[in-house]
């Protein structure tokens, strides 16, 4: 069995640089469409709105760039083009959304995808005995289904 240069096998590593890879693009992807988020929502819900979608779209790219570091950490190369970001995101982007509860249901739903994309990817890096993925993965997981509960609890018509 072939080992990495950080002791794990190389074929397992392979496999989950290319999830990673996939988690990274679902992750630009909703970035995107959390910034947009931030710059067109409009109504009452404004100042509350604007201001925690930046708080997100901050998180999610100190994320981002932590996945690509985990990638290289495994010795291959992080995606970096967007086409390769649409092409391999689960998540679709979405543009010109200004309702706050259209907003909100994107917010919701990309988070939903996040974690069910993270939950696969902690259960290979187990397999493989890869405990730095593994927490990264268990440490995006916990703080995700707060937000998730946190967002059902804002919009109920979100919820599904």
């Amino acid at each position: 069995m072939s080992k990495t240069s950080i002791g794990l096998d190389k074929a397992q590593s392979e496999v989950l640089a290319t999830k990673l890879n996939e988690l990274l693009a679902t992750y630009q992807v909703f970035y995107t469409n959390v910034r947009g988020y931030h710059w067109n929502i409009k109504g009452v819900n404004f100042f509350e709105l604007h201001a925690k979608f930046e708080e997100i779209y901050t998180d999610l790219v100190e994320k981002v760039d932590e996945i690509a570091e985990r990638i290289l950490t495994l010795g291959h190369t992080p995606a970096n083009g967007f086409s390769q970001y649409l092409s391999q995101s689960r998540i679709k982007e979405e543009i010109a959304v200004s309702t706050a509860a259209d907003c909100l249901k994107g917010t919701l739903d990309g988070f939903k995808v996040l974690l069910g994309q993270q939950r696969e990817i902690l259960s290979l890096a187990n397999d493989a005995d890869d405990e730095g993925t593994a927490s990264q993965m268990s440490d995006y997981i916990k703080e995700q289904e707060k937000l998730i509960w946190m967002f059902q609890a804002a919009c109920q018509s979100c919820r599904g």
